[in-house]
């Protein structure tokens, strides 16, 4: 798709349209523009000294401004070169070789040194593709979404859960407090072991433990182990056969267990995205009785502390012990 600039007639007959009163989207049918171009377009350019609509509901909008203010941001948007062994430079190797995107890399950047100049995301790319960054290629660093594939196998229905996760309450729904966690497990070589995963929706911060089977004793022992020693108000879980022993679970953690409705994995989409940066590191297929504790410690604590966009660019493992937790 091709995408081109606002002309200064444009915006003349966009302040006429705007001064009729007429939506974003009947303008955008009249321009041929898409109608998210338009609010774009006057949102950047209205005055930032006054209302952004004047009482009659019309927008302070000025052609002649709207086209100063961009040619000025055009004489501004000069690309910027980082030489090597500068701050931004080893900041980018850093972030890279912890497998941060370069999204992460530049909000982590701008929350650490808010009064330097920005990070470019497109620059970090365009540094990787071209082979600037050492040792550091696009396919083996950052994380690609594939289609989601959703399991639909007879282990489904096989609960009946006391409680639904459509009953949550304010406080887990909103986030509002740390001890709030999502479960699941991750599957890798058929018979070859797989993982718990438990997230913290507050913080983001992730426990793991290897199992050797989908067994429900052992999947409930082991988060039991993970648990001990963490402050839990609720837990939310798949539907999965290996949660079959919720009972005694809650009956040991002391807190409401609650499960996702059937074919919905998005009422759990905290911890669906956290395995998602699992499965980087061990995709499907993987033999996890092959791994050690000390490699699944490594890469938990590598996830732990990648600076989240939802958190302001603060790690989980900052938010999690920032709350007064301390782990037994």
């Amino acid at each position: 798709m091709h995408y081109t600039h606002f002309t200064l007639d444009e915006r003349k007959y966009l302040q006429q349209l705007l001064a009729e009163g007429l939506s974003f989207r009947k303008i955008a049918d009249i321009l041929e523009r898409s109608p998210s171009t338009i609010s774009r377009e006057v949102n950047r350019n209205c005055s930032k000294f006054m209302p952004r609509k004047k009482p009659n509901n019309k927008y302070w909008y000025n052609h002649w401004r709207a086209q100063n203010l961009y040619i000025r941001r055009r004489r501004e948007c000069v690309p910027r070169a980082i030489l090597p062994d500068t701050k931004e430079w080893d900041f980018i190797l850093e972030g890279v070789a912890n497998y941060w995107s370069p999204e992460t890399i530049a909000g982590r950047w701008h929350m650490m040194f808010p009064d330097e100049k920005p990070l470019c995301v497109s620059t970090i790319y365009r540094y990787v593709k071209t082979g600037r960054l050492p040792n550091i290629r696009a396919k083996t660093h950052f994380r690609r979404k594939g289609k989601r594939i959703v399991r639909r196998d007879s282990n489904y229905n096989t609960i009946h859960p006391d409680r639904t996760i459509p009953e949550w309450d304010e406080a887990i729904r909103m986030r509002l407090r740390i001890g709030d966690f999502e479960g699941d497990t991750v599957y890798g070589m058929t018979g070859k072991g797989l993982l718990v995963t438990l997230v913290d929706r507050k913080s983001r911060f992730l426990f793991t433990s290897i199992i050797r089977s989908r067994n429900a004793r052992e999947t409930r022992e082991a988060i039991e182990r993970i648990l001990k020693g963490v402050p839990v108000k609720s837990l939310s879980l798949d539907n999965g056969s290996e949660f079959s022993q919720f009972r005694e679970l809650e009956a040991a953690i002391g807190a409401p267990i609650y499960f996702a409705e059937p074919h919905k994995p998005w009422q759990r989409g905290t911890n669906e995205n956290t395995n998602g940066l699992l499965r980087f590191f061990f995709p499907k297929g993987y033999n996890f009785h092959t791994l050690s504790d000390e490699h699944l410690r490594r890469v938990t604590d590598m996830i732990n502390n990648r600076p989240r966009k939802c958190l302001g660019w603060k790690s989980p493992n900052e938010v999690f012990f920032s709350q007064g937790v301390a782990l037994a």
